[in-house]
């Protein structure tokens, strides 16, 4: 009965760290890739709720990168939208907006 319990404390544990860990590489994209123009990840992050970020994001991130592709302003970050690079990371950017949405409670440190 021990086992079991440490084998299911253990795959809790893991399971935890992984959500993290796609968490805190959407961290670092957004550092890479957006910070420049978007700056602090709190400001933008905090600009919507979890519903719309998550809206924004599906099919991976197809909506965010139309408004970027859309906007003429933002021409230096259109190779990155057409590129499988986006659409690789999308998920992980789209866990770091969700994480830190307006109604998340939280608030990022890439500031």
């Amino acid at each position: 009965m021990r086992t079991f319990y440490a084998t299911v404390a253990l795959t809790l544990l893991t399971a935890s760290s992984m959500l993290n860990a796609a968490t805190y590489k959407g961290q670092k994209i957004y550092i890479e890739t957006c910070k420049e123009c978007h700056g602090g990840g709190q400001a933008l992050a905090a600009s919507k709720k979890q519903r719309i970020w998550a809206k924004m994001m599906d099919n991976q991130g197809e909506k965010l990168a139309q408004i970027h592709l859309n906007s003429k302003k933002a021409d230096a970050s259109w190779p990155y939208f057409n590129s499988k690079t986006y659409t690789k990371n999308a998920k992980h950017l789209e866990d770091f907006l969700v994480e830190y949405a307006a109604d998340s409670g939280n608030v990022p440190a890439c500031n």
